[in-house]
């Protein structure tokens, strides 16, 4: 009778933590669901604090290619901010395909149709949208670290074997038997293969429990697999199909996975149950058995995560441009971009997507761009807008302008560049290597190449500058190549202008400051402010007497003394 009861006690308190778990589960996603709804439109809320990029690059470094943006190009624009302030994805997967998408802006133009569908389903059918992101939330981030960071390593794990765990197990079981035959002798078996379990036990665990938020990651890629049937009848049928059919080649990764993922395992809850189904798994090796396993299935089925990853990639980060062009619709404004034969470059009222309050500029070309002006002109933020705003038309197919056009190219920059200390490379020797890689990849096959200079050798004495620049830049129009330059040499504007279309910013100095109105207009800068700029911070009288004395002999005659 009292067992009786007492078992009824043990169901019903069961019973009730179950309903409460759900109750619990219902309630965050009710919560989950009313935020999505709230930040629409919003800005992203993610903080990126110390190494929580890390794990971001780790798609594209799997799957990079030789027309991959570069580093350098990469670190001139800031990509890194631009991503942040792109990224609405809330699964590991979607954010680093996001930014494979950023380093290989190279989407056919079937792709980028097929993208435009998705994106403007996810506009028109908001609980859809909210779903996927349900779904996502679910799934969540991996670690810190890739993914593929630890797909690279698991070969280092070597041949994995439970021949030995399964043998011990057998020992076990013939020394217990043993110990009812001849009790001393078994005891001693006994104690034998417990002391080996043990040793054994915490060696192989430590060398497995690394794998295990990867092998969680995969469980809920798989497990969550099944939510998307909601849409196969969308826009997102394809992947959901090659999603399916890789999910399904994994299911028996999942079958027993308790055994080895069970939050409780080496916890030290201290709850009884618990310490006890410890004790068994390092007597009985169960969940290194599993492991095993579980490691077989993923080394076998390499590709099949890859495609499970790859489109909850693709359909993350299709959710993340919706969310980002609604929070530029409510900003600044976007535009789907149009692309066009030949080199060709027109943006009507373009603006950096990093910029609350941005002045916008208008430009077309399809010979290059030559452009002067002075520091804090506007002149590099520019050329960074063009920059950004075709890779985001061949990336995600959105741009921050009013209209964009142009044709898909191979883009490189050379802006922000710095001495290689550690390579004992000077700032020019760095400069030229970085316009040479630029001149061999003109060389290859391929899309034309887009490339933004600014500053062009401004790492040696001025005329050698001017030389080279002029030649560097005039070599550049007659291969496959849309140069925009920067520069402060004046002299390149007469040098270039048959060559490169001409336009500069301007400023204009008053008695006690400088005004920018960050406008881009045609043809050559025609004053100069920088000797006027030391004057309005203070520099002694007579110093910027003599300079602009100096500057303007030079002008008038040619020669400095």
């Amino acid at each position: 009778m009292e067992m009786g009861i007492f078992l009824s006690i043990i169901v019903v308190v069961l019973v009730i933590a179950q309903i409460s778990s759900i109750i619990n589960g219902k309630r965050q996603e009710e919560w989950l669901r009313a935020s999505f709804k709230k930040n629409y439109g919003k800005r992203p809320t993610k903080k990126y604090n110390g190494n929580q990029m890390d794990h971001v690059p780790g798609y594209f470094e799997a799957h990079k290619s030789e027309s991959s943006i570069d580093d350098i190009t990469w670190n001139d624009l800031e990509l890194d901010d631009i991503y942040q302030r792109i990224n609405y994805c809330m699964s590991a997967s979607g954010e680093e395909y996001l930014y494979y998408s950023l380093r290989n802006p190279e989407l056919s133009d079937e792709e980028l149709g097929h993208l435009e569908e998705q994106v403007s389903f996810l506009k028109e059918n908001e609980d859809n949208r909210i779903n996927l992101q349900l779904i996502f939330a679910k799934i969540g981030m991996s670690s810190k670290y890739s993914i593929y960071e630890y797909l690279k390593f698991l070969n280092t794990l070597g041949k994995r074997s439970n021949a030995l765990h399964f043998m011990m197990l057998c020992f076990l079981v013939i020394a217990i038997i043993e110990m009812f035959i001849s009790f001393e002798v078994g005891f001693l078996f006994l104690i034998f293969v417990v002391v080996f379990n043990i040793i054994t036990y915490y060696k192989s665990k430590n060398q497995t429990d690394p794998y295990l938020t990867t092998f969680a990651y995969i469980m809920r890629v798989v497990s969550y697999s099944d939510r998307f049937d909601a849409f196969k009848d969308s826009p997102f049928s394809k992947e959901i199909l090659e999603l399916k059919e890789a999910a399904a080649k994994m299911k028996p990764f999942l079958r027993g996975s308790w055994v080895l993922m069970s939050p409780s395992r080496g916890a030290n809850t201290g709850n009884p149950a618990d310490l006890l189904v410890d004790y068994i798994r390092i007597l009985t090796h169960i969940d290194i058995i599993k492991f095993n396993q579980m490691y077989g299935e993923v080394l076998k089925n390499t590709e099949a995560i890859d495609t499970m990853f790859t489109n909850i990639g693709k359909i993350d980060t299709a959710v993340s441009v919706c969310c980002f062009r609604a929070c530029l619709e409510k900003e600044n404004g976007f535009c789907v971009p149009e692309f066009k034969e030949g080199n060709v470059f027109n943006i009507e009222e373009g603006y950096h997507p990093l910029i609350s309050n941005p002045v916008v500029n208008s430009f077309r070309t399809d010979k290059g761009l030559l452009l002067t002006g002075s520091n804090a002109s506007g002149k590099s933020t520019f050329l960074k807008t063009c920059a950004i705003n075709a890779i985001l038309a061949q990336a995600i197919h959105t741009c921050t302008a009013k209209s964009y056009a142009s044709s898909k190219f191979r883009i490189y920059t050379s802006m922000a560049l710095r001495d290689d200390l550690g390579g004992a490379d000077s700032y020019y020797i760095v400069e030229i290597k970085s316009l040479k890689r630029i001149l061999d990849a003109a060389k290859m096959e391929g899309k034309p190449i887009l490339c933004f200079i600014d500053e062009v050798l401004r790492g040696t004495n001025t005329i050698e500058r001017i030389a080279a620049s002029a030649q560097i830049l005039k070599s550049f129009t007659q291969m496959n190549v849309l140069c925009f330059a920067a520069t402060h040499d004046v002299e390149l504007n007469d040098l270039l202008k048959d060559k490169l279309s001409i336009y500069h910013f301007a400023g204009e100095v008053t008695d006690n400051d400088v005004h920018f109105d960050y406008l881009l207009h045609e043809g050559p800068a025609t004053n100069r402010n920088a000797i006027k700029l030391l004057d309005i911070i203070g520099y002694d009288k007579e110093i910027t007497r003599e300079a602009e004395a100096l500057a303007e002999r030079f002008i008038e005659k040619g020669v400095w003394i």
